[in-house]
Formats: structure tokens, C-alpha cells, sequence
């Protein structure tokens, strides 16, 4: 079939595109919005008799909305309906024919089909559209295709189209060389005025409602509304904004005025209400995300509404994956946008910023590939088989991200130590999910797959929790309340229908897309702690003292509000933080179990068995505890068998107390200090002072101990008995004769002999004990006269001697004296030897 001539301004340049794909296989095609390249390139192409019988064309386009309203578009000027000559591939759709000859697919799926076979059979065309916006799919797809065009030699023609492309670079990126042809359609684009933003005079203690988005937009739809002609496109940065402006501005718009939402988020049934033409007599405003930018085109649009917002991919560290966050367009996206209202003839577009700050804002879109996170591309060149150093991009991804993603993938078990990819990992790259959703999915238990996929698309999508006005800090932490609320198992009036029904709809797309099959009819909450933990292991944190207070697995503190119904449980697995990273904020999490947490990381899990002392029960108990890195997961405190662990914990309880752990009696204690007295005299007696007992414990002590497994056995020990077979035989035969415990006086009298180590060994008694004695008492058979105290009748001390005969004969009479008269009933004879 032939198409007739559409006057559209690229018309004119298909014949310079046939021949630069002719002579050099790729080329440049740069041609402004509305100027038909998207719908009628392909089209000319497969008219041209570039391709085989039996090629196709290939067209990327970088959202699935622009995928398939290109593909109708294409269909409607054959006259041919989708799934003829012109189908379409999303992630969620696919209409293609056995006849079909332009396949219009996202930029993903075209990495899926080379990843699939890199030969890519019976493709002869691969066009990539709107290459400006560098997505990091449509980067990454060029990347491998280019790739396997060098590798393996396939051949099939590239062409990149956009309105804005750095052509220099682009073909030096095509072609070391830098010989790609560029081809040019200068199209028809009118003037555009633009009318800038001015605040609106506030009093003093006037609310500035006006400067709400949505009221913004409201008075600016009123004012165009009043000052020009022609439908109105309106530019935010997403559905909730959109639906937010669409309330407010249907108070100020007249009956015969349609509003429309449009954005990759809306039913289809939606999308195409908005992109249908207007009724006659009426005007239409279509409220759209960035979407209506580049990649589609909305017809009849004579006036742009631009907010200067966009939602971008960046990588937010509060959730570890890449998410849509809002920021300032550039500079030339604001001028796309503007241009959208000179298709048709002069328009206005209206700025919702001043002019003066437009200045400050950055001149092209920043390419993903440098700013967000790269975990799904390390894991595509993974199964690629090639390393970040053997392929090319247009600028190459910054290597400390891409590490830290092969980190993150390897904890994930989609590579392997040496950075290969695993079976895991395989199956993972066929779940449209961050790899961390899609472990989680791929990793989960067929009765907790429905539970996954729901915490997968909640996870992925905004939060469905209404929170009031300003108190983002009110809205509950626990996403296994969350999973209950959407699976309709509780009901709450926090949560936004609306957005719970768009989870369950693209948790079902997730379970088709995996290939699982769900055995449970619905939501497990119970189970999202250990379902979070396959894709944040590294967010695992356990409580310290005082309620809300956790430490990370990373060593981090991290913290929830004391009213949390996370703040009293023992380990939570965050999916979502923020704040400081020394102390931060978890923002989404759920609890999970210690068993739990052993059984999915129990590579990780160090079991260590110990025995010790036990302050709480004063004994040694035996401690079995399970760690993971430096987070204690449980412990089991139990009565230690008899071995060498519970003789050494015994015995360290003795070391750690300076030996008073041990049952010391009076004879125990009279056995150390004669052994010491003798040593002081002889130094073939064992040194028993506290350190010498101390350091030798292991030696005289522990063989005692063996079988013993409680402090009850140890103070059941006769430590006089232990301490005295330590001592040589050939000693210890001698140590009663040498260092005897009692000594009989020449009165008869037998007397205990004190031993003071070091010091003469001592009699301590009153005076009236010692009468009769004539030959003062001596130990080591005679060598060492002892220490005599003598004691008044109420036991204080009168006289120290080692001499008692002659203490008798000379000043006992002053002793005498002194005596008599303090106690005169006592007997105080004048010569006490007799």
C-alpha cells in the first residue's frame, strides 16, 4: 500500500533520508515537533524498497502512551486499523499481526528482544525516536544494539530522530568517524508570545492561597481563556497535580470548556478521551504530564500552560531505587513545550515562573544515565556478558554508581561473586521491576507472591495514604497495615481509593509479567517484613534501648516516633527513609522476626556457642547466639554440659574476681599464708601469692573442675584439699613440721599460730595464756622464733615480743605494775615463767 502525500513538512526530506541510510546505514533525522516524523518517516521507509520482503521496521518510543498513539495514527492514515501493517509493543500490550511491518515498541521492550537474540531476525529498520529525552532504557537499547552490530556483524539501519538532538556528538557515537549523515526538515512553526509569571499583590495577613500550584494554574486557565482562541495544553508534573488543577480550574471555566487529564498513569479509555479532537462549538483544555512534550502530539493546541515542573527519574537514597522526583524543567524542554502552540498558527504560552529565574535554570535535560541508579543496567550487561568497560554509551555511566549497583546486585544474588549472573538474576530481568522489587517477587514463596506483587507496585507507585495538610509526619509507617488496607482485608478513610485500586491493577500486571502463580487467594501482611527483607537486606535494623530507636545493619542509627506501631518491635526492615544519614528517619518499614530473618540470610548468620558468666543468674550459662554482621539476631541461654568450656568459663569467673570466687575457709586461708611464709624462707616453695595463684589457675585448680558445670560445684570444692596436692611431695610431706597450724607452749597450752606471709608468724592471746612458759615458742624446728602478743584482760595489746623468757625477767614489772592497778582481780604474778 502507497500513502498518498500528507503535505506535512517532513515529506520533503524522506528522499535525503532514504539516501543517507542507502550509502551509510545510519543517520540523524532532526525535525521539529508536528512535523510528521514520528508517523510518516517509518511509513516512506517501508515505501522505499529499503528493506527485505520479509524486514521489519523497529520504532522506539520512550513511554507507552506515544508507542501507541503513533502506532493508531500510523494505522489511520493506511487506512488500516493496529495490527495490520502497524502494531505496537508495551510492557503491558501487544498488537501485532503476522502482516505487521512497523512494530512501535517502549524502549524496554526492545531490550528484552536483545537479550532474547541480539540478531534481532527479520528487523532491517531500528529507529530510535525522540532520542533528546535520554532515558536510560533508550540509551541503554541503542547501547546493546550498537553493540551486537560490532560483535556479531548484524546489519540492520539505525536512525535517530528528535527535535533537538546534539548532532555532533550523536554521530560521533554512531560512527568513530563522525561521518553520519544528519538530515534536516525545517517544518512550520509560528511565533510564539510568552507571557511570564507576576505574584499577585498580597496584604499584609492575606493568605497567598494563589500560590498553589493548582490555583496558579486555575487563574492562569481563566485568563487564557478570556484572552485567546483555540484548545489549551496544559503542562504539570503529574496525576495528582493534574487532578488537583483539573478540581479547582471546573470552578472557573465555562459550560461549553472540556477538561481532559492526560498521562501514562490514565486508563486508556482516559487517554484517548483526552487526545480525541474537540466538539464543535467547544473548547478543550487537556491537563497533561510531560508526556504531550516531544513524544505526542495533541491536535488543535493554540495555547500552553507550563507549571516548569517535571517528574524525573533520580536516584533517592530514602528508598535505594530510582523514583520519579519533581524538579524545574530545562531551558529547552520550556521551549518544546512553548512550540507545542505554534503548530497551527500564532500562539501564547504562559510561564508559571518569573522570567528572572529562568536564567538559573539548567539548559538541556540531564541524561538519566548519569543520575539515577544503575542496579537495572549493571544487571542487563551482566546477561549481556560484558563489563561497563567494554561498552559504549554516549556518556559512559559514572563507574561509582555502577559498582555500588553490582554491590547491591550481588546482595540480591542476581550475580555472583565474580559479578556473573545467576539463574535469580536471569529471572529477574523479566519482572518489570527495580531489582530490588523484582528479588523480592522472584524470591517470594508461591503463597506470598500476590502479597510481593502488591508490595511491589505500592512500593514503585506513590504512597496511598492521604496525608493531612503539612503533617507528612502523621502518616503511618507500617506497610503491612498498608497491604491490608489494599487488599480490602481493613478499611481506613487514610487511604485513597483510588490509588489502591491502581496498586491491585499493576500487581496483577506484576504476577503476569513473573510467571508466578499465587496460591493464596489474598495479602499475607504478615509477611511483608520478610518479603521486604529480599529487596532491602541492607535495611534490616534492630531496636536499641528506648522505644523507636534502631540500629541499621549498615551500622547507621535510624528512628521511628515513640506512638509507631514499629516502635516496640525488636527488628524492622525499612523501605524507606530519610533525614540524617547518622540518625535517619524511617518513613515505610515492617516488622519481621528473628527466625525469619535467619532462615533468608542464613549465609550470612553466624551461630557462636559460648560459655560464661551469667551476672543476672551468678552462674555460668552456656550462650547460643545467632549474629549477622554486628546486629545480635537471638541468643538461648541454657546449663552448659560438663567439658572444657564450662572448666574454662569456671575458671575465668575465678581469674575476673581476684580469686574470691573460690570457697575460702580458715583452713584454706592458713594453708596459703604458711606456704607463703615458707617460700619468703625458702624458694623451693611455691610462690602462692594472688597473682602467682592467679596466673597458675589453669595449672592447680582447673583439673579439679573438670565435670563441673555450675557455681554450686565450685563452692562445693575443698579448696584446702585442691590447693594442698598442688604442693611437691617432697615439700608438702614437711610443710606441718616446717609451718605447723597450732604450737603447744611449755605451759601446755596449744596455741593456733596466725602466718602473715612474709611477715614472722604470730601468737595472739592475753597474757594469763602465756603464764608458765619458760621457753619462748619457735616453728621450722626452732629457726623461727614467733611473734608473741601479749593481751590485756580486754584484749588490747600490752606487749609484742620474740623473746618471752627475757620480757619475764626485765620490763615485765613495769607491764606488771600498770596492770595491777587497771585490773586488780586478775592475777599478775611477779615471775609469770614460773
Amino acid at each position: 500500500m502507497t500513502l498518498a502525500p500528507t503535505g506535512l513538512p517532513v515529506e520533503a526530506c524522506i528522499p535525503q533520508l532514504v539516501d543517507a541510510l542507502s550509502a551509510r546505514s545510519r543517520c540523524i533525522l532532526v525535525a521539529p515537533p508536528g512535523s510528521g516524523k514520528t508517523t510518516l518517516a517509518p511509513i516512506r521507509l517501508l515505501e522505499s524498497g529499503l528493506l527485505g520482503d520479509n524486514e521489519r521496521i523497529v520504532m522506539l518510543e520512550p513511554r507507552k502512551l506515544a508507542a501507541r498513539a503513533a502506532a493508531r495514527r500510523m494505522a489511520q492514515l493506511l487506512g488500516e486499523k493496529v495490527g495490520d501493517t502497524v502494531g505496537y509493543q508495551t510492557r503491558d500490550e501487544r498488537i501485532i499481526g503476522a502482516g505487521t511491518r512497523i512494530e512501535v515498541l517502549t524502549e524496554g521492550v526492545l531490550t528484552r528482544r536483545l537479550q532474547h537474540d541480539p540478531d534481532l531476525p527479520g528487523v532491517g529498520v531500528v529507529i530510535f525516536d525522540e532520542v533528546h529525552e535520554r532515558n536510560l532504557p533508550g540509551d541503554l537499547g541503542l547501547a546493546l544494539l550498537l553493540h551486537a552490530q560490532r560483535s556479531l556483524g548484524t546489519a540492520q539501519r539505525v536512525v535517530l530522530m528528535s527535535a533537538t538532538p546534539d548532532t555532533e556528538r550523536w554521530s560521533e557515537y554512531l560512527d568513530n568517524d563522525g561521518e553520519v549523515p544528519v538530515v534536516s526538515s525545517d517544518g512550520t512553526l509560528f511565533p510564539v508570545d510568552i507571557d511570564w509569571w507576576h505574584a499577585p499583590t498580597v496584604r499584609k495577613g492575606q493568605r497567598r492561597d494563589s500560590d498553589r500550584l493548582e490555583n496558579k494554574v486555575a487563574d492562569t486557565v481563566f485568563r487564557a481563556l478570556r484572552e485567546t482562541d483555540g484548545d489549551i495544553l496544559v503542562f504539570l508534573p503529574g496525576i495528582g497535580e493534574i487532578r488537583r488543577a483539573i478540581e479547582v480550574s471546573s470552578r472557573v471555566v465555562d459550560p461549553n470548556v472540556d477538561l481532559f487529564p492526560l498521562a501514562g498513569a490514565l486508563s486508556q479509555a482516559e487517554q484517548d478521551a483526552a487526545l480525541a479532537p474537540s466538539r464543535p462549538g467547544r473548547r478543550r483544555i487537556v491537563f497533561s504530564t510531560d508526556i504531550a512534550e516531544s513524544s505526542l502530539t495533541v491536535d488543535g493546541v493554540r495555547v500552553v500552560i507550563d507549571s516548569g515542573l517535571a517528574r524525573s527519574p533520580r536516584f533517592d537514597p530514602n528508598t535505594g531505587m530510582s523514583k520519579l522526583l519533581m524538579g524545574n524543567v530545562s531551558r529547552a524542554s520550556a521551549d518544546q513545550r512553548a512550540g507545542r502552540a505554534g503548530r497551527l498558527g500564532p500562539g501564547r504560552a504562559y510561564r508559571l515562573w518569573p522570567q528572572a529565574e529562568h536564567r538559573s535554570r539548567r539548559a538541556h535535560i540531564e541524561p538519566e544515565i548519569l543520575q539515577v541508579d544503575l542496579a537495572g543496567l549493571a544487571l542487563e550487561l551482566a546477561a549481556w556478558g560484558v563489563g561497563i568497560d567494554e561498552i559504549r554509551f554516549l556518556d559512559q555511566p559514572p563507574r561509582a554508581t555502577f559498582d555500588q549497583a553490582g554491590e547491591l546486585l550481588t546482595m540480591l544474588e542476581a550475580l555472583d561473586g565474580d559479578g556473573r549472573v545467576t539463574d535469580r538474576g536471569r529471572a529477574m530481568l523479566a519482572v518489570p521491576l527495580h531489582p530490588r522489587l523484582a528479588a523480592m517477587v522472584v524470591g517470594a514463596h508461591d503463597t506470598d507472591v500476590w502479597t510481593a506483587c502488591l508490595l511491589a507496585a505500592l512500593l514503585e507507585d506513590r504512597d496511598v495514604v492521604r496525608a493531612p495538610a503539612g503533617r507528612r509526619d502523621d502518616i503511618p509507617e507500617d506497610l503491612s497495615w498498608r497491604i491490608e488496607c489494599i487488599d480490602d482485608l481493613a478499611s481506613d478513610d487514610r487511604i485513597d481509593r483510588r490509588a489502591a485500586a491502581r496498586v491491585r491493577e499493576q500487581a496483577r500486571d506484576i504476577l503476569r509479567r513473573s510467571e508466578r502463580t499465587a496460591t493464596s487467594g489474598s495479602a499475607r501482611p504478615n509477611r511483608v517484613g520478610s518479603l521486604l527483607l529480599r529487596a532491602y537486606p541492607d535495611r534490616l535494623a534492630v531496636r536499641k534501648t528506648g522505644a523507636g530507636q534502631f540500629q541499621l545493619r549498615t551500622g547507621n542509627a535510624a528512628w521511628v516516633p515513640k506512638e509507631s506501631d514499629l516502635a516496640d518491635e525488636q527488628f524492622i526492615v525499612a523501605a524507606d527513609v530519610d533525614g540524617d544519614r547518622k540518625n535517619t528517619r524511617v518513613r515505610l518499614g515492617a516488622a519481621i522476626s528473628a527466625d525469619d530473618i535467619t532462615d533468608l540470610l542464613a549465609e550470612h548468620v553466624t551461630v557462636k556457642n559460648s560459655v560464661t558468666w551469667d551476672r543476672e543468674r551468678n552462674d555460668i550459662v552456656n550462650s547460643i547466639e545467632w549474629r549477622l554482621d554486628g546486629m545480635k539476631l537471638r541468643d538461648v541461654r541454657q546449663k552448659p554440659a560438663p567439658g572444657p568450656d564450662a572448666t574454662a568459663a569456671l575458671v575465668e569467673r575465678v581469674r575476673s574476681t581476684s580469686l574470691q570466687a573460690l570457697p575460702w575457709g580458715p583452713t584454706a586461708e592458713s594453708l596459703v599464708e604458711r606456704v607463703r611464709f615458707l617460700h619468703s624462707h625458702d624458694p623451693r616453695w611455691p610462690d602462692w601469692t594472688n597473682k602467682a595463684l592467679i596466673a597458675s589457675l589453669d595449672e592447680w585448680l582447673a583439673p579439679y573442675l573438670a565435670g563441673c558445670t555450675s557455681k554450686s560445684d565450685l563452692d562445693n570444692l575443698d579448696l584446702s584439699i585442691v590447693l594442698r596436692s598442688g604442693l611437691p611431695y617432697d615439700l608438702g610431706a614437711h610443710l606441718d613440721e616446717l609451718a605447723p597450724v597450732h604450737v603447744t607452749l611449755s605451759n601446755g597450752r596449744q596455741m593456733r599460730i596466725t602466718y602473715r606471709g612474709d611477715d614472722t608468724p604470730m601468737l595472739s592471746a592475753r597474757a594469763q595464756h602465756f603464764f608458765g612458759t619458760s621457753v619462748h615458742p619457735s616453728i621450722m624446728n626452732g629457726a623461727v622464733p614467733l611473734v608473741v602478743e601479749l593481751l590485756s584482760p580486754a584484749d588490747r595489746p600490752i606487749q609484742l615480743t620474740s623473746d618471752l623468757p627475757t620480757f619475764w625477767a626485765g620490763t615485765w614489772s613495769e607491764v606488771r605494775k600498770d596492770m595491777a592497778g587497771r585490773y586488780p582481780k586478775h592475777d599478775w604474778p611477779v615471775n609469770p615463767a614460773t
